[in-house]
């Protein structure tokens, strides 16, 4: 199935690319080294896909664009600057669209940050994880804290006026008096956005093939508990179980996400979200390069676009109301029996009444007007919640 006579609505992309300095020990992203004549052959077959996917995209405007990794960071600033000219070129971008570069500290120096700035990226991630040198050594880091404040200052003094610093609890030989400590730190810096995610370690990675000494449950549990408060006294409002902004600083491109807001992935294996399909670029570095877009021939770019995509699956009913349910539920103002009801033709209550009176009664879920939301303690158990609202 190709994606074809869109309504003229909102989209987001996120851009791809898979290369960083090392792999940290608890990645399982799709990430490796390359060399950096790959990296450029990359960024050319990229700028060629942007190109082909674009053509079925004419009656959407991009509210958002996420350039992530791997560390992006690592390109040469041209790169960046050629792959942000296709994108403007090919696509209808909102003149305020929020547009995002994911970065590693130690990555940000020389010209990078002024070229981002100039081809119309107006926010930075940084993915500093820990204030605590040994931490981050644990995790497999290859930078330290006081290269993450030279990055972050950098940014500053680059006009960035929009930047988010990615934090990780529950890490080999944290204590709930480190993770303050972090927290602190990063507070100090008045970041206008911080996500604060607890380590998942994953098979196949090497943290999952160790024994690890992380902290007990308890522990993340205080740790989780401490950090909203500590972020608020710094005026930071959760507006999402793992993510704190300041006011009108929340991230737009992720809570498109979670609001079900059509997402085009482009580049090695990412993935979209487009008129209740999902599909997943082709993740083989050595397959991508050789699908040809044909720039001028309608029929290769179909061909190509075939491939790229693999199998494409169209969500059921079912399927799309479970999304709708566990991706909302994850931000603090809930999900909406009025748009529930827009997107469905049916009440929330019709579909899941059972599920919300006894979530309810167990005090997990709560009823504020049309919304439904997780309580603060559903927030601490919200993997349990959300593996109520499947329907299979």
């Amino acid at each position: 199935m190709m994606i074809t006579n869109m309504k003229k609505k909102p989209i987001e992309l996120y851009i791809h690319i898979p290369f960083c300095v090392k792999k940290c020990d608890y990645c399982d992203f799709l990430s490796f080294r390359a060399l950096s004549s790959v990296h450029e052959a990359y960024v050319q077959q990229l700028i060629r896909e942007i190109r082909a996917q674009s053509c079925y995209c004419t009656d959407c405007q991009v509210v958002s664009v996420f350039i992530g990794g791997g560390t992006p960071s690592l390109l040469e600033p041209s790169c960046i600057s050629r792959i942000m000219e296709t994108v403007f070129s090919c696509f209808q971008v909102e003149p305020e669209a929020e547009i995002t570069i994911e970065a590693n500290p130690g990555t940000l120096l020389g010209k990078k940050l002024p070229v981002y700035r100039q081809c119309g990226i107006n926010r930075v991630s940084i993915g500093l994880q820990s204030a605590d040198n040994t931490e981050l050594k644990n995790l497999g880091r290859i930078h330290s804290f006081e290269e993450f404040l030279k990055s972050f200052q950098s940014a500053r003094m680059a006009g960035f006026t929009n930047i988010n610093i990615d934090l990780m609890s529950g890490i080999p030989g944290q204590t709930l008096e480190s993770w303050k400590n972090t927290l602190k730190k990063v507070t100090m810096l008045k970041p206008e956005h911080i996500s604060a995610y607890s380590l998942i370690i994953e098979e196949g990675t090497p943290f999952g093939e160790r024994k690890l000494k992380l902290p007990d449950e308890d522990t993340e549990y205080r740790m989780y508990e401490n950090t909203a408060g500590i972020l608020a006294e710094y005026g930071f409002h959760q507006y999402e179980i793992s993510n704190y902004a300041k006011g009108g600083r929340e991230c737009r491109h992720n809570k498109g996400y979670w609001q079900r807001i059509d997402y085009l992935g482009l580049g090695l294996g990412a993935s979209s979200y487009m008129e209740g399909c999902r599909f997943t670029n082709e993740k083989d570095l050595d397959k991508y390069p050789a699908l040809d877009f044909g720039e001028e021939d309608p029929e290769k770019r179909e061909t190509a676009l075939r491939k790229l995509w693999g199998q494409i699956e169209e969500l059921s009913q079912a399927q799309r109301m479970e999304e709708f349910m566990f991706l909302g539920l994850r931000m603090l103002k809930g999900v909406s029996d009025v748009d529930f009801v827009r997107l469905f033709g049916v009440k929330m209550e019709t579909v899941y009444g059972d599920v919300i009176r006894r979530l309810t009664a167990n005090g997990l879920l709560k009823k504020e007007e049309n919304n439904l939301a997780l309580t603060e303690w559903g927030m601490d158990v919200s993997n349990f919640v959300l593996s109520e609202f499947l329907l299979g």
